[in-house]
């Protein structure tokens, strides 16, 4: 397993600053839906998760619990039905858990004009599909700057769960977060961090849903306790 990229450790800490920046630009994108609990009100998230990620799609809560990611092939390909390279997996998974689907759809917060939109080199159009690594020609057989690892499979432990990254991330708190890297899908399926998700997803929703307001985004909690 590969440990967590940076970039993905800090994706939730920079939504307000998106949200925010987002407001003072052209909109073209956004629609302009307030919410309709005011600022500071307590807020409840069952909505968020029992809202389904589109017409005819399953709920929130059925895609991110188990943490896998699921793969039908009857159907066309593209997160959540895989990944493709182009996906932008964290911003569609946190419309799903901030943002009411029933007037915005799953990619508005990745339109936001903050990160990258595309990849900086082009893909291959065949295998392995990936541009071509930045830097030098890698050195000669048998150079000397370079040890390469020869453990065996048992030596390595599981450091993350990346079936749905932007859930393990945002979701599960600090004290919780080794316990759900060592647990698996199944442990999942008992609903064992259901309550965790949950009241991460209301302290989150409270603290930010003035700056989806702002930004004329509607979210998906309701107001209660």
């Amino acid at each position: 397993m590969m440990p967590r990229p940076a970039a993905r450790r800090t994706a939730i800490l920079a939504l307000p600053l998106a949200l925010a920046a987002c407001s003072g630009g052209s909109g073209a994108d956004i629609v302009d839906r307030p919410s309709t609990a005011p600022p500071g009100a307590p807020l409840n998230v069952q909505n968020c998760l029992d809202q389904p990620i589109g017409p005819g799609r399953p709920s929130v809560a059925n895609i991110v619990v188990p943490d896998t990611i699921k793969v039908d092939f009857t159907q066309p390909a593209g997160f959540p039905n895989g990944r493709r390279l182009t996906d932008s997996v964290i911003d569609i998974t946190l419309a799903w858990i901030f943002v009411d689907l029933a007037k915005h759809d799953s990619g508005v917060l990745a339109r936001l004009p903050l990160g990258p939109q595309a990849n900086d080199v082009p893909f291959r159009a065949d295998f392995p599909y990936l541009a071509p690594p930045h830097g030098g020609a890698p050195a000669p057989a048998g150079g000397s700057n370079f040890i390469f690892r020869t453990d065996p499979v048992s030596a390595y432990v599981q450091v993350d769960r990346m079936g749905m990254p932007a859930i393990a991330t945002a979701l599960i708190g600090s004290s919780a977060k080794v316990p759900y890297n060592d647990d698996n899908p199944g442990i999942d399926g008992t609903r064992k961090y259901v309550n965790e998700i949950t009241a991460t997803l209301g302290v989150l929703a409270n603290a930010l849903q003035d700056d989806f307001q702002r930004a004329g985004l509607s979210i998906c909690a309701r107001p209660g306790p």
